[in-house]
């Protein structure tokens, strides 16, 4: 479970998360400070009696004084004053008598009726006439917002607008005269291995700074739909969450937020949202006070190695693994369709990004301004495609672009795919629920141990088509699966399941039995 980190704070976000379920994630910022010195080992030498006499070369770790003088005035306090705090909005978490989050992430535990408590956080000034970026869940919920600079000097704070799928706020303050701040750096140019220093206000000790380095980009932690973090090792804690991560030419490449933590003190696996992020959030709170995100209106699934197999995709150049976003289904009336995108279609770029997977189609279409037009690159049969789409905008009623989940695994071996087929009658389309528009087979049993029920294949799955070819009988459905595996190693089905239309990949071997026709067929 996530747990949301503001110093000597008595509220908290409670994120609960696809992986790391025994752990505490928590909002944060800060880091530890870098010094010392680094033996670098060099070629030993030995003398007449046989003592080795190492022959060391010292190299000095990056010096962040400079850097540190010239950010920090920058960087703020944030103490927002929360009364009777509502949890039940979007993003809030799990439930405690009273409305708190369990469990609670301070060391405090919240106390019934109503009352006023304060919660501690940090933030960065991005512009001379006052505005500040920080998390959301520092303020959320707050009646009295407070931001005290590096002088000490503490302001009132206007929200201006929040995004809880993403995290970030927007604050305004009102100064005697301009303010010293700082930009938002190019967060794609950020490479694992980089020094990065981080500065806030953990447990209420303002300007503390951290240093360490970029552990891995683009993670996906399952806080929410747009996931793309940073991961860093500087040491970050409670109070850290919506302070600045800085690269060493003093540009802010992302916003500290979140720690992985088994006890909510730092063990070195920190996240920051990327500056890319902040910027178009950003600059929409400032003009509306909300966010519009990008829709392309695709529902996409990853591939696996069967299903690469299947679409006649080879790997890279390099050997590795052919990626990219399979779309397994285009909306009505989307500007996908609109483009001619088509099930069965790889998404292999937007705007000459490459799209290496679901996800990443849906944080970059998320970012990109509806209205846009934007160039799209993709594989259809296995033939290098491009399209120039309007990226539309994402209604509160909408369905973002997505991923239905990655694709089973194949079986390596077995003698038939090991489904029975049934065609697909009035009393079946209605115990299904399946709308009448709806056409092909169904899946009326799977052969236990087969490479269909090890694909994942369902009884009451509806097979619409085996790659390109739809199908909507029994005995179209063998011969489309006899075809597609003179031609290929893997089956690729188009199925309907609970209403969502998934790609499977079947690999099964080519001694295949035959079916007989009938009204079920074994296949």
């Amino acid at each position: 479970m996530f747990r949301g980190i503001m110093s000597d704070v008595l509220r908290s976000n409670t994120i609960s998360l696809r992986r790391f379920r025994s752990h505490l994630l928590a909002s944060l910022v800060a880091g530890t400070v870098a010094g010392g010195c680094l033996s670098a080992a060099m070629p030993a030498r030995a003398d007449d009696s046989g003592v080795i006499r190492p022959d060391t070369q010292i190299q000095q770790l990056p010096n962040f004084v400079n850097l540190v003088k010239q950010v920090k005035p920058a960087v703020v306090s944030i103490t927002a004053r929360i009364k009777d705090p509502d949890m039940s909005e979007e993003g809030g978490g799990g439930g405690m008598p009273g409305g708190f989050p369990f469990p609670f992430p301070f060391q405090m535990m919240p106390q019934q009726g109503h009352q006023t408590v304060e919660a501690r956080g940090s933030g960065f000034i991005i512009s001379a006439d006052g505005y500040v970026v920080t998390n959301n869940h520092v303020v959320k919920g707050a009646s009295k917002v407070t931001v005290t600079l590096d002088d000490g000097t503490a302001l009132p704070a206007r929200i201006v607008g929040r995004d809880s799928k993403t995290d970030i706020a927007l604050l305004k303050v009102t100064p005697s005269g301009k303010l010293r701040f700082i930009e938002l750096g190019d967060s794609d140019r950020v490479e694992p291995g980089e020094w990065v220093v981080a500065v806030g206000n953990p447990y209420g000790l303002g300007g503390t700074v951290t240093a360490g380095i970029v552990s891995a980009r683009g993670r996906d932690i399952g806080d929410g739909p747009y996931d793309s973090f940073i991961q860093v090792d500087a040491p970050i804690n409670r109070g850290n969450s919506g302070g600045p991560l800085f690269t060493q030419d003093g540009k802010v490449v992302g916003v500290n937020t979140a720690i992985l933590s088994p006890s909510g003190g730092s063990i070195g696996i920190g996240f920051a949202i990327p500056s890319d992020t902040v910027k178009n959030v950003v600059d929409q709170l400032e003009k509306t006070g909300h966010v519009t995100r990008g829709y392309l209106g695709v529902t996409a699934q990853a591939i696996t190695p069967s299903m690469a197999s299947a679409l006649g995709m080879k790997p890279s150049a390099s050997g590795a693994p052919a990626t990219g976003a399979l779309v397994a289904s285009v909306s009505a009336g989307s500007p996908a369709e609109k483009a001619g995108l088509k099930a069965g279609d790889v998404v292999t770029a937007l705007n000459g990004q490459s799209i290496d997977n679901p996800h990443t189609l849906a944080v970059k279409v998320a970012s990109i301004v509806p209205g846009t037009k934007t160039t799209v690159s993709y594989l259809r049969n296995n033939k290098p495609q491009t399209a120039s789409i309007t990226i539309a905008s994402l209604g509160k009623g909408g369905t973002a672009d997505s991923t239905v989940g990655d694709a089973p695994h194949d079986a390596d071996k077995g003698p038939r795919l090991g489904v029975t087929l049934a065609p697909l009658t009035p009393d079946l389309r209605q115990q299904l629920g399946l709308e009448d528009g709806v056409r092909g087979v169904v899946v009326s049993d799977v052969q236990p141990g087969s490479p269909a029920e090890q694909a994942g294949i369902h009884a009451g799955d509806v097979i619409q088509a085996v790659g390109e070819v739809p199908v909507e009988n029994p005995r179209a459905t063998v011969s489309a699966i006899r075809q597609a595996l003179q031609a290929n190693h893997s089956v690729l089905l188009r199925v309907v399941r609970n209403g969502q239309s998934v790609f499977v990949a079947v690999s099964p071997n080519t001694d295949d039995g035959d079916a007989a026709p009938g009204d079920d067929d074994d296949q």
